[in-house]
């Protein structure tokens, strides 16, 4: 796995969950805490290049 995302906020985490999501990435969620709902997204090397596609989409 690699570091794709550093999402600043529930809101953008929840956005970029969602593409990678639809677009049938698998993903993991790191560096949660609970009073700071913000967290880096990491997706498997192989999908990075699918999924900077995809988000770039959206944008």
């Amino acid at each position: 796995m690699v570091k794709f995302y550093d999402a600043k906020n529930e809101a953008e985490l929840a956005r970029v969950e969602a593409v990678l999501k639809q677009g049938g990435i698998e993903y993991f969620v790191t560096g949660k805490a609970q009073e700071d709902v913000t967290g880096e997204i990491e997706v498997a090397e192989e999908d990075l290049p699918r999924a900077e596609e995809l988000l770039l989409k959206t944008q």
